[in-house]
């Protein structure tokens, strides 16, 4: 997977790792990869539905020693 920028977004509460997440993937072009990193257990339902509404991808989602990766290819 060719991640074309990351967001460390640990720590933070809903909404703010969306709020972030949005501001970083508007400076991406179409196809490009995001990878965030969150640590808010809110944030799995938070951006399937954010990802759904903009027609973004998560390719992948996994969590590490408390940390959830998400890999979302922007539309």
């Amino acid at each position: 997977m060719n991640i074309t920028q990351t967001l460390d977004a640990k720590g933070f509460a809903c909404p703010m790792p969306i709020v972030r997440t949005k501001k970083a993937i508007d400076t991406l072009n179409s196809g490009e990869i995001l990878e965030v990193l969150v640590t808010d257990k809110g944030a799995i339902n938070d951006f399937a539905a954010w990802s759904k509404a903009g027609n973004h991808t998560i390719l992948e989602q996994k969590e590490e020693d408390g940390v959830i990766y998400f890999y979302i290819q922007k539309a």
